[in-house]
């Protein structure tokens, strides 16, 4: 069946589209409510044939692998289709089996849709994602920054250079500037950079987060900065969808572990799934926040745990 043919196809008769999403190309598998495939093909990743693609379609749902290339499709089907980004794991869990290409995958994706089999991912809304993507930008930029400084110890450890004064401060850099080597010389170059486009992404989340109203309110708890504000603000997204404390707190990867059998229950470690982003700045932010307020609840709540398991 081509794709006039899928645009005739009556209205009543819902579509289950699943995409199997690679870097340079896209394989389609159209199935009806009875499961049967009306259309299977391999699309180049090519916004053009993507909207064509799109504009084929009546009355469907897609569902879509989520990979390194997801966004930029996900940004044109949803303009006109309701798109479902599954969760890789548990559709892992549900879809795995020993014979396994490209066209399978599809087909398999589009038949859990079918099925209502398919765990959905929350997509933030494009606003939140683009103030996500700043964020991690920043992020990155430092731990960037962060591993050519430890290719600068590196070289000092090897060479048995001694420099006394702390780590990266101005009388360190003046030390480390009077070694002949091209190598420091070049990570030093780099350093510099990286200082002013980290300098340069902070001014613009700093307004970003002086102009977002939960951002502003975040702001308002000691050691929590424009920043972590705006950090948690774009991790959360849309906090609504949490129908409790406990459910954004295994969101983040917080919640213990859980083993029950036989009515005896263990909690163990974090479960550490979800954003790492949201629970490495929670992390920051509580440390952050005993400093400012040593003798306020959490610092409190700190001490006691670190009495019994030992600090952090």
């Amino acid at each position: 069946m081509n794709g006039e043919d899928i645009s005739r196809v009556d209205d009543a008769i819902r579509m289950c589209v699943g995409l199997d999403v690679h870097k340079r190309c896209t394989e389609v598998a159209v199935l009806d409510d009875d499961g049967v495939v009306l259309r299977h093909e391999r699309l180049g990743n090519d916004p053009g044939k993507v909207e064509g693609f799109s504009n084929s379609l009546s009355n469907a749902t897609v569902v879509m692998e989520s990979s390194c290339s997801w966004y930029w499709l996900y940004r044109i089907l949803s303009a006109k289709h309701r798109v479902v980004l599954p969760n890789p794991v548990k559709t892992k869990a549900i879809a795995s089996a020993k014979v396994k290409t490209d066209r399978i995958d599809a087909v398999m994706l589009a038949d859990l849709l079918r099925g209502g089999y398919v765990a959905e991912c929350y997509v933030p809304s494009r606003r939140v994602m683009e103030l996500r993507l700043l964020v991690r930008y920043r992020a990155n930029l430092v731990r960037i920054r962060g591993g050519v400084k430890n290719r600068i110890h590196a070289y000092l450890l090897m060479n048995n250079v001694r420099i006394e004064e702390a780590p990266f401060s101005k009388q360190f850099l003046e030390r480390v500037r009077r070694i002949d080597d091209a190598r420091v010389q070049g990570y030093l170059r780099i350093i510099e950079g990286l200082n002013l486009e980290v300098r340069e992404a902070s001014r613009v989340i700093c307004g970003e987060a002086l102009d977002d109203e939960e951002a502003r309110l975040l702001m308002t708890i000691p050691g929590v900065s424009f920043y972590s504000a705006l950090l948690m603000v774009s991790e959360v997204g849309d906090v609504s969808r949490f129908p409790d404390s406990s459910h954004l707190v295994a969101y983040a990867g917080l919640a213990p572990s859980t083993r029950s059998s036989g009515g005896v229950t263990y909690h163990g470690r974090m479960t550490k799934t979800g954003s790492a982003y949201l629970r490495w700045v929670l992390n920051q932010c509580t440390r952050a926040h005993m400093r400012a307020e040593p003798d306020g609840d959490v610092a409190r709540f700190y001490n006691r745990l670190a009495g019994k398991k030992g600090a952090a």
